[in-house]
């Protein structure tokens, strides 16, 4: 399952009894759809997040970052200490891809940067490449 959704609070690194780390976090998803009377109606649906394959993905996952995550879906029932029924989606994440935030959301983050490709010209390729052969040795 896919989804795609904004982080809504920065990553957690814990350690695991078997010397494994996970990568803790919470992902908000929004859908719409309109009703009958043509009111558009949003929902918003939050996932909490696990990511075992590696703990380095936790310094980009902060808060307000758009994520597309691939993975399973499972739901969670417990009570909570007042007694109240309490459920909840978790994700276990096997695949992250990371987004450029939105301009108004980089207050308290650095600017991410874009590399360019490097575009070459037929002719400055035939130059590089019988510069490159007259070096050989045989």
């Amino acid at each position: 399952m896919n989804i795609i959704g904004r982080v809504t609070r920065d990553a957690e690194v814990r350690a695991l009894n078997n010397e494994k780390q996970v990568v803790n976090f919470s992902v908000a998803a929004n859908d719409g759809y309109r009703n009958r009377q043509g009111e558009y109606i949003e929902q918003t649906t939050f996932f909490d997040c696990s990511y075992f394959i590696s703990p380095k993905v936790a310094t980009m996952l902060t808060k307000g970052t758009l994520v597309e995550l691939t993975g399973r879906v499972s739901a969670r029932a417990w009570t909570d200490k007042e007694g109240q029924p309490k459920a909840g989606l978790s994700y276990i994440a096997s695949r992250i891809k990371v987004h450029a935030k939105a301009a108004s959301s980089r207050r308290d983050t650095e600017d991410i940067e874009v590399h360019q490709p490097v575009v070459v010209s037929p002719q400055e390729k035939n130059n590089r490449q019988e510069s490159e052969h007259d070096d050989l040795p045989f």
